[in-house]
């Protein structure tokens, strides 16, 4: 079976590119389904769940299984590759780091009712600002130098607050 590569073995690694350097730098090895999680992760702007992963891989990787896709998301997690959006009852969505997807930095809009997640781009310099007063309040609170923030607003997305649905 061959599955088409986003990325070239033997390619130079840009900082923001998986590879096999990344793997192997933390002693991982360098796999064919490994890769082909990340492709999908990296091709769609969704936050997906492993069922989902799943649908999109099994034709082009027959072999591959539900338990080999949750072990690779949980590596790329640990690696810092991959985010993991936690709903319970074995239901997560994912999405790759800023560091290795196309996405600029983004907040999250989370609906507690169907688990939809929207990205939050647009930001206006009223909402740059402040967490940037945030920032450094805190910084110099705790004597904690900040590199980075995810900042993810629960509530209602527009279709269920229309269908009247709450949980």
């Amino acid at each position: 079976m061959i599955i088409t590569l986003n990325i070239k073995i033997g390619e130079k690694m840009s900082p923001r590119r998986f590879g096999r350097h990344h793997l192997r730098k933390f002693g991982y090895r360098f796999t064919e389904p490994r890769v082909a999680i990340f492709n999908i992760l990296n091709t769609t702007n969704e936050h997906l769940s492993v069922d989902e992963i799943y649908e999109k891989i099994k034709n082009q990787y027959p072999g591959i299984g539900r338990a080999t896709i949750y072990r690779t998301l949980d590596l790329l997690q640990k690696l810092n590759v991959v985010l993991k959006f936690y709903f319970g009852e074995n239901l997560s969505r994912y999405e790759l780091t800023e560091e290795y997807s196309n996405k600029n930095h983004h907040h999250h809009l989370i609906c507690k009712t169907c688990n939809n997640i929207y990205d939050y781009f647009d930001f206006i310099d009223v909402e740059v600002n402040l967490i940037q007063k945030l920032e450094k309040k805190l910084s110099q609170k705790f004597n904690f130098e900040i590199d980075n923030h995810r900042i993810e607003f629960y509530g209602l997305c527009d279709k269920c607050k229309k269908n009247n649905i709450k949980r």
